[in-house]
């Protein structure tokens, strides 16, 4: 037996639960279009998150603000995912009907589609999402009708939407991803979905709005990136407001069950957005998370790339 030999094994001994490490990646990247709540931070977004494969981009949720958090994030307008030149938006996930995650529907349809996207729009989401997108589409029947038969050169499908109505597990896939949707637990919403992606080279999970998961524990053992949403315990006790903490206590996660359900799961990276502080800072929130997650977790700011 070689000493090389033993060394190696030595050291898969001594270091093999470690956690392992986030490598960086040529054929994914996820980017966080939108970190925020429907709080109106003139720094986050609403909730938003590209999931871009082979310069393909994979939407989940569209908050306030997601078409031109897309359109910084391209080298058009001074980015570096190519995959997120606005008419390339084109697929889109909704976790729940939440107005702060779909608010930017509207846009999602038409500014695409008025800067030449030629394809429909292809959303999955929860029941109730074609309903969303034909009352929409309704809306703005003025709009899309002077653009189409007024002078401006525009085409007959960009403005088109087609609707998928979610079910749990695979719900989509192609040669760049696969798409599994999971439920999760969000205050009295009957349909409120998480998503587990598949790429060649990563395993991303987004949690939704959800109170703790077993379940989306259980979609995100091994993955390498996990998308949690989060509050801080330490600023809703200085809120000291027992509304707020009732309805809190049955929608959202709090720093330490999160940082709980992370230490199951082993995700090489931990990603928070969606993220409430109050009064709290972020090196609070990261403390309740760290009381029992030791692996590596950021807390999300708009346009990051992972």
């Amino acid at each position: 037996m070689s000493t090389r030999f033993c060394l190696l094994t030595l050291f898969a001994l001594l270091f093999g639960s470690a956690q392992a490490e986030l490598l960086p990646s040529k054929i994914t990247q996820v980017v966080m279009l939108g970190t925020g709540m429907p709080i109106p931070n003139p720094e986050r977004s609403g909730p938003a998150v590209a999931i871009v494969v082979n310069n393909t981009p994979y939407l989940v949720d569209f908050g306030p603000g997601v078409v031109r958090r897309a359109a910084a994030a391209s080298p058009k307008y001074g980015g570096s995912i190519a995959g997120l030149d606005v008419t390339q938006l084109r697929t889109a996930f909704l976790t729940h009907l939440h107005s702060d995650h779909s608010a930017g529907f509207p846009d999602l349809i038409l500014t695409p589609w008025t800067m030449g996207r030629d394809v429909p729009l292809e959303v999955y989401g929860p029941e109730g999402i074609n309903e969303m997108a034909g009352h929409l589409l309704e809306a703005y029947q003025e709009d899309i009708r002077y653009r189409l038969y007024g002078l401006e050169p525009a085409n007959n499908l960009g403005w088109r939407v087609n609707t998928h109505t979610l079910e749990e597990g695979l719900v989509y896939s192609d040669d760049n991803v696969k798409v599994e949707a999971f439920r999760v637990k969000h205050g009295a919403w009957p349909n409120a979905f998480g998503f587990r992606f598949t790429t060649p080279d990563r395993v991303i999970v987004i949690s939704g709005d959800t109170i703790k998961s077993d379940t989306v524990a259980e979609y995100s053992k091994g993955a390498d990136i996990l998308i949690h949403e989060v509050y801080s315990t330490a600023g809703l006790m200085a809120r000291d407001n027992a509304a707020w903490a009732r309805y809190h206590e049955h929608n959202h996660t709090p720093g330490a069950d999160v940082g709980e359900l992370a230490s199951r799961a082993k995700p090489k990276l931990l990603v928070l957005y969606h993220v409430l502080l109050w009064e709290a800072t972020g090196d609070q929130l990261l403390q309740e998370v760290r009381e029992s997650f030791d692996g590596d977790v950021v807390i999300a700011n708009d346009l990051d790339v992972y």
